[in-house]
């Protein structure tokens, strides 16, 4: 089914406004006339490779809690696109996603089963993190494609098995869950900062903040869950035994034998999209702290974590600085942003907007009351006094086009084309190996109370 091209190139294009002021003329006009160009896609209808009977790419979700049934929810309003199996460990999950997506859907707790289908195409691997690595490396060998949620490993020594993995099956496609590495507004804020529209940059922070009614990752716990509904002994397979705990199962995020914490969940985020902005492939020297402020409910992660970042100098970039936070519990109503700071101006970037503000000049050299003061302080006459104003910097607002499906679509959509054209996905393994590093490091350094070098080159640690 092919997708309406007009449509689609009116989607990839941006508008601007100016939010307040005036653009000074020190703003590159090729910058603004760049904010309205159009990156064509190939449209989904150009196949040169039949996938299914039916002509569609047939997909297998494994893993169908909260994000993968929003993983899957999105992946089917692509165009040529079915799912046709789930796979979860919880039998309510099993019993849910017959309800949401069709009787006719095959259901089962083995993802071994998912990947012995010769109908699936493609899965969403939605699990907790300590099983990404296995189940993207055990897809990849049965000629899967994969779209594995972030971050990709739950370790970093997990990571080159994947990366081999993709690289040794060749034509299989992988893609890691950042969706921020399909939005258009970073894929603007690259253009940006391309052009020199803040100058050189020097420094970028990140925050993201969460406020929940029922407390951050405190999911519900089914009345039914028993070692009866869920396959306790499957879920630890690669984990430390323990006795049944359903809070160690549904709310897997609070624990590290299972999940990744704050950096893992969210500072991923915001490593994928800065090194997508920058070209950066990573920092060298990593350092954490924070900690258990307000969640004290038994959990083993923290629910501030602050982290500070060194990037060297680069051929794609100058060395910078970076600084990261994540607060759990934000009297604000929740924020997200990454915000890039140069030498000639700041933007602050979010998925669907960018932010740009260039540094206004104040001094100007052809003021004639300057001018005529200065030639009355050189004769020793009293001169008149013009106090400097307040100033704010010229801004303009980069937005995305009314109707944009957003960055989950352009992820899912760009994931579906890479399988359907051979070409490239927004953020192979190696990609998800350098964005997930920094994350996991970081939570090294707050555990391990000390600063981690880092080689991104070789994706090694440094001893120091």
């Amino acid at each position: 089914m092919p997708i309406n091209n007009s449509n689609e190139d009116s989607r990839r294009s941006f508008i601007s406004k100016i939010a307040k002021g005036v653009v000074g003329a020190s703003l590159v006009p090729s910058i603004l006339t760049a904010a309205d160009r159009k990156r064509n896609i190939q449209s989904l209808s150009r196949l040169k490779e039949k996938y299914s009977a039916n002509d569609q790419i047939q997909i297998a979700l494994i893993g169908a809690g909260g994000m993968g049934t929003a993983d899957a929810n999105t992946a089917i309003t692509v165009p040529g696109v079915k799912l046709i199996a789930a796979c979860d460990l919880y039998d309510g999950r099993l019993a849910d996603a017959k309800k949401k997506w069709g009787s006719d859907i095959f259901t089962t707790r083995s993802y071994q089963e998912i990947l012995e289908r010769k109908d699936v195409d493609a899965v969403i691997i939605a699990t907790p993190d300590f099983w990404h690595k296995d189940i993207s490396v055990a897809a990849m060998n049965k000629g899967k494609s994969v779209y594995c949620e972030k971050p990709m490993v739950h370790d970093i020594s997990e990571a080159p098995a994947v990366v081999e993995a993709q690289q040794r099956n060749g034509k299989v496609v992988y893609q890691v869950g950042s969706q921020g590495m399909s939005s258009l507004g970073n894929e603007k804020a690259r253009q940006l900062l391309k052009d020199g529209a803040i100058g050189k940059l020097n420094y970028a922070e990140g925050f993201w903040a969460r406020m929940s009614p029922t407390g951050a990752w405190q999911y519900p716990i089914p009345a039914d869950a028993s070692l009866k509904t869920v396959d306790w002994d499957a879920y630890l397979r690669n984990a430390p035994k323990r006795e049944w705990d359903p809070l160690r199962f549904f709310r897997w995020r609070n624990y590290r034998d299972y999940g990744t914490g704050v950096s893992g969940d969210l500072f991923v985020h915001l490593f994928s999209s800065l090194h997508l902005v920058t070209g950066s492939i990573g920092p060298n020297k990593i350092m954490a702290t924070g900690g258990l402020r307000y969640w004290k409910d038994g959990r083993e992660v923290p629910d501030i974590m602050l982290g500070m970042f060194d990037y060297p100098e680069t051929a794609q970039h100058p060395a910078f600085n970076l600084s990261l936070r994540v607060n759990f519990v934000d009297g604000t109503g929740g924020t997200n942003y990454l915000r890039m700071v140069g030498s000639e101006g700041s933007m602050t970037v979010e998925w669907d907007k960018v932010t740009l503000y260039r540094n206004r000049n104040v001094v100007d050299e052809n003021d004639p009351l300057a001018a005529a003061n200065a030639a009355a302080s050189n004769n020793g006459k009293q001169y008149a006094y013009h106090r400097a104003e307040m100033l704010p910097p010229d801004t303009v607002v980069y937005e995305a086009e009314k109707g944009y499906k957003g960055a989950h679509f352009d992820h899912f959509y760009n994931l579906f084309n890479a399988m359907r054209t051979g070409g490239k996905v927004a953020e192979d393994p190696l990609f998800g190996f350098r964005a997930a590093a920094p994350a996991l490091l970081c939570n090294q350094s707050y555990f391990d109370n000390k600063i981690v070098h880092w080689d991104p080159q070789s994706l090694k640690l440094v001893n120091k």
